[in-house]
């Protein structure tokens, strides 16, 4: 029976590493929002021009226009207002969209959550089960035709794949919708049919890789050898060494998650979806600097969840894991 001081023991370290990963987090966010500021400010245009436009202005409108935007304060005074306003969780005022950034955010972001997760699942559920079996039956015509869709999806853009979608799903044979993200629901499953598919083939091609060759390695492990020698079924060791293998899978699954998370702009555009893709599109265009802010600070926040995940992940799977943690 397991005594609570024990469990205590193997939760310190869990509880050290989550302690670790948030203050590094936390380091990095602050990084890269500085710098983030400070590339935005060097960029070429001017917010003022952008909101005047062509039309004739006087220098009172301008001078209020940067004042209302802290514009006429020093650069590194404008960085620690925003940053004082993001500590509290107000992250200003889209200057393109004349709304709080919040709105904005939230507004695009189911769009861009639902695209991530239907690329995200259908990479999955192709490529694992068919990086095993390619692995398995090396040599077979599963592994050369899971070969050539791995180096179609590597070598394909997403965009040129989006695009032959269009033509072919969608103008030639007017299955799929050509643009737009529906209207909720099913449809808007529907309309992220083929948006996902071309985020997916890319990113399943990664996963494949992944797998097959992590299973390939298993299965020329000692212990499948054994495990057959004493006369296991087949799917018992299978199922041995996909866990055993879990690892390098999951590590691929979580690198392909993040670049998802940063990577759905050229898919977005490519199909006009509404997305936060293309609102960071625009919002840099337009210098659209606080927009900007706190889409990088959401991605890296999201990109740095992902990766705790995984870590966790390693150490519910791999008890040698564990014990480094625990005598650490």
């Amino acid at each position: 029976m397991t005594t609570p001081l024990a469990r205590a023991s193997r939760a310190r370290p869990l509880g050290r590493m989550l302690v670790v990963r948030v203050l590094g987090t936390v380091a990095i966010l602050l990084v890269l929002s500085v710098i983030v500021f400070s590339m935005m400010h060097l960029a070429p245009g001017d917010i003022v021009k952008n909101l005047l436009g062509n039309r004739p202005s006087s220098p009172e409108a301008a001078a209020a226009i940067r004042a209302q935007y802290n514009l006429d304060q020093p650069l590194y005074m404008q960085y620690l207002i925003w940053l004082g306003n993001a500590l509290s969780g107000d992250f200003g005022q889209s200057i393109r969209m004349q709304d709080s950034v919040t709105n904005v955010i939230g507004a695009r972001l189911p769009i861009t959550a639902a695209l991530t997760s239907v690329a995200f699942v259908l990479s999955i559920v192709v490529a694992i089960p068919l990086g095993v079996q390619s692995a398995v039956r090396s040599g077979s015509w599963i592994d050369r035709f899971a070969t050539g869709f791995g180096i179609v999806g590597l070598s394909a853009p997403t965009f040129a794949v989006g695009l032959v979608l269009l033509y072919a799903l969608a103008f030639y044979l007017p299955v799929f919708p050509v643009y737009g993200a529906g209207s909720g629901g099913l449809d808007t499953l529907y309309h992220l049919a083929l948006p996902g598919i071309s985020l997916a083939l890319g990113l399943g091609a990664i996963i494949l890789k992944f797998t097959r060759t992590a299973m390939l390695r298993e299965l020329e492990s000692d212990y499948v050898t054994f495990g057959r020698a004493r006369g296991l079924p087949e799917s018992q060791v299978q199922r041995i060494a996909l866990r055993n293998a879990a690892i390098p899978i999951i590590t691929g699954a979580s690198l392909v998650l993040t670049f998802l998370v940063g990577g759905t702009v050229l898919a977005e555009a490519t199909f006009a979806l509404p997305g936060l893709g293309t609102l960071l599109q625009g919002s840099v265009l337009f210098k659209d600097i606080p927009v900007v802010q706190a889409l990088t600070l959401l991605v890296a926040v999201v990109i740095a969840v992902i990766a705790l995940l995984a870590d966790l992940a390693y150490i519910f799977l791999d008890p040698r894991i564990r014990a480094k943690e625990a005598s650490q």
